[in-house]
């Protein structure tokens, strides 16, 4: 059985709650739920990234390698071409 949470929202998004809830034929709290559940998930997910990006900048210093701002943009443009190009090349 799960632990019981409590949160005490304004009058405000209390009301938009119950609104959210009539509208989609649920009750609030399944929307309080599934609105925390996607917060965590998507926090989740920024968070990894995050890590992934400061790991990638930590790479780049440490080896000096890089690939140009023009060469991913000129990648990234024949994404979904005939012509779809493999990622560049990292280089000093």
């Amino acid at each position: 059985m799960a632990a019981l949470t409590s949160i005490k929202p304004d009058d405000t998004l209390k009301g938009q709650v119950q609104h959210l809830a009539e509208i989609c034929r649920r009750a609030p709290h399944w929307i309080m739920r599934e609105a925390i559940m996607q917060y965590v998930e998507r926090e989740e997910k920024r968070g990894l990234l995050r890590q992934a990006t400061l790991k990638a900048w930590d790479d780049a210093q440490a080896t000096g390698l890089q690939a140009t701002a023009e060469e991913v943009e000129t990648w990234l443009a024949s994404w979904g071409t005939e012509g779809e190009l493999p990622p560049p090349e990292c280089h000093t």
